[in-house]
């Protein structure tokens, strides 16, 4: 007896490969995907924004990293004894202004390097709702816990979504023309809107992406959302908040994502890298026993020699780990 759907995903007809560069950006959900990505040693840029959940401010983003925009204080303002830019997370935000720019720039340069020269560009969205400020009709990435008087939150039509990234995939492709795009739709519900108008968001940003990557030659889609929302179609799948899929439920997606997106011949490479992590994270009750210098030795010898046989991976963190200074 059958107990859930399947879904058949079929695999990028261009997969992902461990020397390729990577740049995702949008929601939450990117991180866990960007984070595995590092985790097994990918070449990734992730999030130069910080986190970006509405497609305007994801394409105005990327938009800026192809533009090589370099941002001025007088993109900044003060709220809460901070400086902050609209277009950026609080994580850019700082009590200096000088320093909150000094990180904006630095990322938007080493993005606008990287972006250049990326064979993917993973895009996750997560709502359609976007928020603009009433004074001046400026579409805004984060509130920054500012008054909510302040802002006009508004639900994006298809076509405003599809226009604005149809813009920057054409800028992309100008600029970089071997770029590849990848798709996702984030599982995580945005609970806060109500459970029907969420719905109407996420259906309006998958029509929106459907469509483009119907007249995009290089733009594929990868049903992360379905996977949870469909397949998965469980509470326990989540938090105890019941909006952000949890260990379990991310783990299965990122199983999907590399069974239809990597190279499967990338596969025992990665399970060696995992080794090699997992081996390092292990902290010995005794490091001055000979047993213990015997692993440390084992794993050098392993690390050097994958490193030896494929030069594009970075593990030089892990080989200094596993050869302490005598």
């Amino acid at each position: 007896m059958q107990f859930s759907l399947t879904l058949d995903i079929p695999p990028l007809p261009r997969p992902i490969a461990y020397t390729d560069s990577i740049l995702l950006i949008g929601s939450c959900f990117t991180e866990h995907i960007s984070d595995r990505l590092q985790m097994h040693k990918f070449k990734v840029h992730s999030n130069p924004h910080g986190i970006l959940f509405n497609p305007l401010s994801v394409a105005s983003s990327l938009d800026s990293y192809l533009d090589g925009k370099l941002y001025t204080t007088a993109d900044l303002f003060y709220l809460n004894e901070l400086y902050n830019s609209w277009d950026h997370h609080t994580r850019f935000s700082n009590t200096d202004a000088s320093a909150a720019l000094n990180t904006i720039n630095e990322s938007q340069s080493q993005s606008a390097a990287f972006i250049k020269q990326a064979d993917w560009v993973i895009i996750t969205l997560g709502s359609a709702f976007q928020y603009y400020l009433k004074e001046t009709g400026k579409p805004v990435a984060n509130n920054h816990r500012a008054p909510a008087q302040w802002f006009e939150k508004r639900l994006l039509s298809i076509e405003e979504i599809q226009n604005a990234l149809n813009n920057t995939l054409n800028k992309l492709h100008e600029v970089n023309p071997s770029a590849n795009v990848l798709f996702t739709i984030s599982p995580v519900r945005h609970i806060r809107d109500g459970v029907v108008d969420n719905n109407r968001s996420k259906a309006r940003l998958i029509e929106a992406v459907h469509a483009l990557c119907a007249t995009h030659q290089q733009a594929h889609y990868f049903p992360a959302y379905e996977l949870v929302i469909d397949i998965l179609r469980d509470y326990r799948f989540y938090d105890v908040d019941m909006v952000h899929p949890n260990y379990m439920g991310t783990s299965y997606v990122w199983k999907q994502f590399v069974k239809s997106c990597i190279a499967p011949t990338l596969y025992d490479i990665m399970q060696q890298v995992q080794d090699i992590l997992t081996a390092r994270s292990h902290r010995s009750r005794f490091p001055d026993t000979d047993a213990h210098k015997k692993f440390l030795e084992t794993y050098a010898a392993k690390t050097q020699a994958l490193m030896n046989k494929y030069p594009y991976l970075d593990l030089m963190d892990e080989l200094k780990y596993f050869t302490p200074n005598p």
